[in-house]
């Protein structure tokens, strides 16, 4: 088994590697960030809807037929866990810091879901698995700008805001190659497709409701801005021709070919 995960592990250690890299980008001007970090939440907002809409979700239709129904539940999910935080922490005292749990913990899900990718992915066949780690590579640098700039839109100072956001964005990667390497040949299309629906529902909900709340503050014109370059760098990384040999989005065509082809 340990053999199995060399690549996988190799890949998620990359994928964190990239995403620290957008970490340390922000965190470096932490008094900047923090200042701005409203705006950064709203472009983070913009990535999220569009990384969803046309990464996640057209391959959570893909590969399961109950997509719609566990979107849905992904999305009610992330409601109802704000809901209990704010039932846990009604006011005062740490009810700032916690409102950052629930968007937080969904980069951290959809980070962990990227790791059980990778290890599916070269099970199936390497070069399937090569295919889905350089599309997935590609949303992994602004996962670390999305959660530092949330932790410290929620009052964690600058130290707190890039280990809290590492562990959430980067470590949870190689943790869910980890965790998910014993059962990877187990793991059908289906599987994954309900894991993609479910993160897509969940990140749905972040980027319209908590990511949103700079809306109240910000001038319309910089929160279209900061809103419209999160939609655009978005939809440069969708964009990008490095599905492999043939078209597609999210995991490569060949990818998600291997993928069907597991099934008993």
């Amino acid at each position: 088994m340990l053999q199995s995960m060399q690549a996988p592990l190799f890949f998620a250690l990359i994928a964190a590697f990239v995403t620290s890299i957008g970490l340390i980008a922000v965190a470096a001007r932490g008094d900047w960030s923090e200042r701005h970090s409203g705006l950064f939440a709203l472009a983070a907002g913009g990535m999220l809807v569009t990384l969803s809409l046309l990464h996640i979700t057209p391959e959570a239709f893909a590969l399961s037929r109950h997509a719609p129904a566990l979107i849905l539940t992904g999305f009610l999910g992330g409601l109802m866990l704000s809901f209990l935080v704010r039932a846990v922490f009604p006011e005062g005292g740490d009810a700032g810091q916690a409102a950052a749990i629930t968007p937080v913990m969904a980069v951290a899900t959809h980070a962990f879901i990227d790791g059980i990718i990778y290890s599916v992915t070269f099970a199936a066949s390497f070069s399937s698995g090569v295919y889905a780690a350089a599309s997935l590579l590609l949303h992994k640098f602004p996962e670390g700008v999305i959660a530092f700039a949330i932790l410290r839109r929620h009052g964690f100072a600058n130290r707190q805001a890039f280990l809290l956001a590492f562990l959430a964005a980067a470590a949870t990667t190689p943790l869910g190659v980890i965790a998910s390497a014993p059962f990877m040949y187990g793991l059908g299309p289906e599987t994954i497709g309900a894991l993609f629906a479910l993160s897509a529902g969940l990140l749905l909900y972040v980027a319209t409701g908590p990511l949103m709340e700079p809306l109240k503050e910000e001038t319309p014109m910089r929160s279209f801005l900061a809103l419209g370059a999160g939609v655009g760098i978005a939809i440069l990384i969708a964009t990008l021709p490095v599905h492999g040999p043939e078209k597609g989005h999210g995991l490569s065509p060949l990818a998600s070919h291997d993928l069907l082809d597991m099934v008993p």
